[in-house]
């Protein structure tokens, strides 16, 4: 791929291996999570390697979950530091929207956690760990995935913060890994 601007700069390194575990590790992580949660809810196989309690073992799936999440994101981060800048998403207004997409999607991912708790955030239901009431409020009344949202903006402004391609198309796999996500899971 060529950049756009007519040179013969490529705007992604295809070639650079850290851009294909990355991209691995973003497609894994819902894949996962999705497959382990329909096997509890099917097979209770998490809450029976826990003793017969749900709870725990929740809560070990969200230590799972939570941790997976961190590794990704460092390979994001190490596969974009070995990639070709672009002009373009190194100007000042792109470091304003940069800053401004991971001061919004922080804010999206953290208030839903906030607002769900573990077991909300980490797949509770499918343990039989069901909420009182639906959340409806900030941020479930501005979108209804805010964390798979909050996340894919967060992740978008961290390729404009680096000022790399690469990081918006891997930025365009997240969204399309949490949409076919959320057909399995709404």
């Amino acid at each position: 791929m060529t950049s756009f601007l007519g040179n013969n700069t490529p705007l992604v390194d295809f070639d650079q291996k850290s851009l294909a575990i990355a991209a691995a590790s973003i497609a894994f992580n819902p894949i996962f999570w999705n497959t382990v949660a329909r096997q509890e809810y099917h097979n209770k196989v998490l809450t029976k390697l826990a003793g017969g309690k749900s709870r725990y073992a929740c809560y070990g799936l969200a230590v799972t979950i939570f941790s997976l999440g961190i590794f990704r994101d460092f390979l994001y981060e190490r596969a974009l530091r070995s990639q070709p800048t672009h002009p373009a998403l190194q100007t000042p207004a792109a470091t304003y929207i940069a800053y401004a997409l991971l001061a919004a999607g922080n804010t999206l991912v953290i208030s839903s956690m906030w607002a769900l708790g573990v077991t909300g955030t980490y797949l509770g239901d499918y343990f039989g760990i069901l909420m009182d009431d639906m959340v409806t409020g900030f941020p479930f009344n501005v979108c209804s995935a805010p964390m798979y949202y909050g996340s894919t903006m967060s992740f978008l402004g961290t390729a404009l913060l680096f000022g790399k391609p690469a990081g918006v198309l891997l930025t365009l796999e997240v969204l399309a890994v949490y949409l076919v996500a959320l057909r399995f899971e709404d």
